[in-house]
C-alpha cells in the first residue's frame, strides 16, 4: 500500500512539472482555468509566464530544470525519511 502511495506522489510530481514547464501541449480544461483559476490556463508553460518581462526569462528552461531537480531531491528525501531501510 506504502508502494502505490509513493508511486501516485511521483506521478502527481511528474505531471505538475511537465505542466509547468514549457512542454505541456495537452488543453483538458476551458480557456477559464482550472476550477475557474485564471492563472492555471490549459497550455500550461507557467515558468515562462512568470518569468516574461524579466532579465530571468532567457534562462526558463534552465530554472526549470533546476527547479524540477530540487523538487525530485526534496520528494527523495522525504521518501527516505519516511521509509528508512530494514535492518
Amino acid at each position: 500500500m506504502k508502494r502505490a502511495f509513493w508511486l501516485i506522489i511521483a506521478a502527481l510530481a511528474a505531471a505538475i512539472l511537465f505542466y509547468v514547464s514549457r512542454f505541456w501541449y495537452l488543453r483538458l480544461w476551458p480557456r477559464d482555468g482550472l476550477f475557474g483559476i485564471d492563472t492555471l490556463r490549459p497550455q500550461g508553460g507557467l515558468v515562462g509566464q512568470w518569468l516574461r518581462g524579466t532579465d530571468f526569462a532567457p534562462f526558463e528552461l534552465v530554472i526549470w530544470a533546476v527547479g524540477a531537480f530540487l523538487i525530485l531531491t526534496i520528494l527523495q528525501k522525504l521518501y527516505d525519511l519516511l521509509n528508512p531501510p530494514p535492518e
